[in-house]
């Protein structure tokens, strides 16, 4: 099970309106793209993946809303930087937040997206209205053994890290393509993945994955004091893990957040705003607006 959960973190990664005003000089970490007007909301996509993993969303949110929607450096296309990724990104938002003078924005973060956004909530909790978690857990590299010490959560993260930096060009082209096999269903939507994973510093992409799997966000989750909610995917694991193993792994390393709501789909994989995008935004439609 924690292989099959790794590889799939093997992807789970500023144009300001319409007008084109950039903001990639001054936050080298991502570059935004803002659409709408009103209440703010961040998207953050995931490992490798663009804004664009968020057309959909926009699409269903933003003609009330004003989203400003991540691309993370190194992914997609996207120039690398030579700082730490992570760490240096949510300065780098939290500052961006700050220069804009956002009320509370709504954070919306899909894998490693998500754990930019709670790390977020959790060191600057001021600034966070609410967050939403699309398909990631807090420890996952301690999802067989929940009690792992630094150590080993470093030892496991650098195997990833270094597995994904030593792979030839041919050997990681193909478990990119058997990774996002795994994590969507529709075939266009794989070689979508799979087309931004080709696109992306590998460099990038594994100090990214490392920085995270080393890091047990579980801990921090007691300072957040936005309101969550945690949306997760059953069915990459259907014939391999039972629905209730899936929730009481979610449930256990998401025990400290005080105030959190968990759904569970069965019908979507990791990419749940491609395997069922009527699920997740009715869901996220109650948490922005409940009665």
């Amino acid at each position: 099970m924690f292989k099959r959960l790794l590889s799939r973190a093997l992807f789970a990664g500023a144009l300001l309106s319409a007008t084109g005003t950039s903001f990639a000089a001054s936050h080298p970490a991502f570059t935004v793209k803002v659409t709408g007007s009103g209440a703010p909301v961040i998207l953050i996509p995931g490992l490798a993946s663009p804004g664009e993993v968020w057309a959909g969303t926009v699409q269903r949110f933003c003609a009330t809303r004003q989203c400003h929607v991540l691309t993370l450096a190194g992914f997609a296309g996207t120039p690398p930087i030579d700082a730490p990724l992570l760490p240096t990104a949510e300065q780098q938002l939290s500052d961006y937040i700050a220069d804009n003078k956002m009320a509370q924005p709504v954070l919306i973060g899909h894998s490693m997206g998500a754990y930019l956004a709670l790390k977020l909530a959790a060191d600057h909790p001021a600034q966070v209205g609410r967050v939403v978690v699309v398909d990631m857990l807090p420890a996952l590299a301690a999802t067989q053994m929940p009690n792992m010490t630094r150590e080993q959560l470093e030892a496991a993260a650098a195997q990833v890290r270094d597995r994904t930096l030593q792979a030839d060009d041919a050997s990681f082209a193909a478990q990119q393509r058997r990774t996002a096999g795994t994590m969507v269903t529709a075939t266009a939507n794989v070689e979508r993945i799979v087309g931004w994973g080709q696109k992306s510093d590998r460099k990038t992409m594994a100090t990214s994955m490392y920085q995270m799997l080393s890091h047990d966000l579980r801990p921090d989750l007691a300072r957040v004091t936005a309101p969550t909610l945690v949306l997760a995917g059953w069915a990459a694991h259907k014939g391999v893990l039972p629905r209730s193993a899936i929730e009481g792994m979610y449930q256990s390393q998401y025990r400290l957040l005080p105030n959190v709501q968990f759904e569970l789909t069965d019908t979507a994989r990791h990419f749940i705003m491609y395997d069922d995008p009527d699920w997740m935004y009715a869901r996220i439609d109650q948490f922005l607006n409940p009665m």
